[in-house]
């Protein structure tokens, strides 16, 4: 029964319904020809047309039962035989043979083109291989005395020619009414798709907001705290908090990046970097809940590793997914990151990534079907453990898009190990210093005026502002940032893009209609820009994307106001 329906579901509507119309005109045609033949005293002719009549209409049952494999080829068999074997009968002035031309373009509407394009070539070339026999055999196939050649000139050819353009009329004009028909419906599909996108592109640019709002205030303080002279004993905890603050970015970002994913637009920042300090709190982070569940935390770097070029908040985001998922489904034993350099030329460094386990382990049957979205190895472990069912399938995109494979060893019951090989090129010292030297900042005598509507994100905006020597305005919604706009003079303005009243956007075009050149930098909490058009229309100058680290702050305020 599954495979009668599956059958069915192979040929869409617009399909069947072309041939079963196709059936029944032919039906009334053919009954139309018998007639003609049976009182023109051509009985014997009436009875094979007839006939003919009778198997369309058996065409046309089929294609209603769902039978259309069976019912297109009986439909496209019997048109071309009953018309090469009237055309025998009744000889060449009739031109009955020209509704071969008719039957060539049926196969291009009863099947696919892209999936079954040899029916398609075999059926098309049917006609024309029954109009070479014809006059092959001089439109006489059976041997049998022909009509009279006047008799069918005069009254046969009028007949069959009149009908075999009101066939071929037919064809084009339904053909063309379902193609439009399946356009329209095609046009509606599309329509409902991007308005269904475009709701959840808002959706997650409103949900990406709220959540970095309060996130850029966790990051941002943190940053504050490392900066104000700490006590030695509150660095850790200090860069433990800020690095906290990334996990939570991290898990906010496997969200918005499942939906970048699904349009391949997951995108890498590479920098200079040391690995080793790099990924140093990981195991910080992660070992109070391997603490809890009494199981070791085992972080092993090669201490040789050179710098590297890296992007290291989606290198991050892969070690995180993978040892919060180890540490997961692990209740004894232990949990180990290793890297390892394997080897190293002058410009390279191939460096191998494993996350070893001793927890559940996934069963060989699931070794694929877990880089699925929302796939987890089974429903236990869904009901047990937890978790969307994202980490894996994001971890895989970020890994590929990173020039690399993400591999598994795992038998159930025995533990994990994910790995994958990265080949990076290495940074010099140099490169590496010009990205993490701390820049002194002195912007003496510079005004910058604060549009943001969260009184914390306010809070920690002004502290890094003044820190730098920068006087600091504050307007709490787009109105106002207006208003102090055109009523002082600053020497550049930090936009928040999503505010009441008026929204960053619309407080940029309206400060534009009076001064066009003061900088304008947009603070964003949303990771869904408007589009590049949208940004020069309202004249913003530059976009940076909340949470922010306040040194790319302060080198973009340096950038246009020095």
């Amino acid at each position: 029964m599954k495979s009668k329906n599956k059958n069915r579901l192979q040929f869409s509507k617009r399909r069947r319904k072309v041939i079963y119309i196709s059936s029944l005109v032919n039906i009334f045609s053919a009954l139309i020809f018998a007639v003609v033949f049976y009182y023109t005293g051509f009985k014997s002719l009436a009875y094979i047309v007839g006939f003919s009549s009778f198997l369309f209409l058996v065409s046309s049952i089929l294609t209603k039962k769902g039978n259309v494999k069976i019912a297109r080829s009986l439909f496209i068999l019997n048109f071309n035989l009953s018309v090469a074997i009237v055309a025998s009968y009744v000889g060449k002035n009739a031109s009955i043979e020209f509704f071969l031309l008719y039957a060539l373009g049926i196969p291009f509407t009863f099947f696919s083109i892209r999936r079954e394009k040899i029916w398609v070539l075999l059926y098309a070339f049917l006609p024309v291989l029954l109009l070479t026999l014809l006059y092959i055999y001089n439109f006489n196939f059976f041997g049998v005395e022909q009509l009279d050649p006047e008799f069918a000139k005069n009254n046969i050819y009028p007949f069959s020619m009149t009908f075999t353009l009101l066939l071929i009329v037919f064809q084009l004009i339904y053909f063309s009414y379902i193609n439009a028909g399946f356009n329209k419906s095609v046009q509606e599909k599309k329509t409902k798709a991007i308005e269904a996108s475009n709701a959840k592109s808002q959706f997650l640019s409103t949900m990406s907001h709220e959540i970095r709002t309060p996130l850029n205030a966790v990051i941002g303080l943190s940053h504050i705290l490392g900066d104000n002279n700490p006590k030695e004993d509150q660095i850790q905890n200090i860069e433990a908090l800020n690095y906290s603050g990334k996990i939570l970015l991290n898990l906010l970002n496997n969200v918005l990046d499942f939906s970048k994913m699904q349009k391949d637009e997951i995108e890498l920042d590479n920098t200079p970097l040391d690995l080793l300090a790099a990924i140093k709190q990981i195991k910080k982070v992660h070992e109070a809940s391997c603490i809890k569940k009494g199981i070791d935390m085992v972080l092993d770097v090669d201490k040789t590793i050179p710098f590297v070029w890296l992007d290291i908040v989606r290198f991050n985001q892969v070690i995180n997914n993978l040892v919060t998922n180890a540490i997961k489904f692990t209740e004894k034993g232990s949990v180990t990151l290793r890297i390892t350099k394997e080897k190293q030329t002058n410009k390279n460094v191939t460096l191998l990534t494993e996350v070893i386990d001793t927890g559940i382990g996934i069963p060989a049957d699931k070794h694929e079907t877990i880089w699925e979205a929302f796939s987890q190895a089974s429903t236990d472990t869904n009901r047990l453990y937890g978790g969307t069912g994202l980490g894996l399938p994001i971890v895989k995109s970020i890994v590929n898009r990173m020039g690399a494979d993400i591999k598994i060893d795992s038998t159930k019951g025995k533990g994990s190990r994910f790995y994958f090989t990265l080949d990076l090129p290495i940074a010099t010292k140099e490169e590496l210093k010009k990205t993490t030297e701390v820049k002194d900042f002195n912007f003496e005598g510079i005004k910058v005026l604060l549009v943001e509507d969260n009184e914390i994100n306010v809070m920690v905006g002004v502290q890094i502002l003044e820190k730098a020597n920068l006087k600091v305005d504050i307007a709490l919604d787009g109105l106002m940032a207006v208003h102090k706009a055109k009523n002082n003079d600053y020497d550049i303005i930090l936009m928040d893009i999503q505010m009441p009243i008026l929204d960053g956007y619309q407080a940029t075009k309206k400060i534009r209609e009076f001064d066009k050149d003061i900088p304008i930098i947009a603070l964003s909490a949303s990771v869904y820009m408007q589009s590049k058009n949208d940004l020069e229309d309202s004249k913003i100058d530059g976009f940076i994307f909340k949470p922010f680290k306040p040194q790319d702050l302060l080198n973009q305020i340096e950038k246009f106001t020095q």
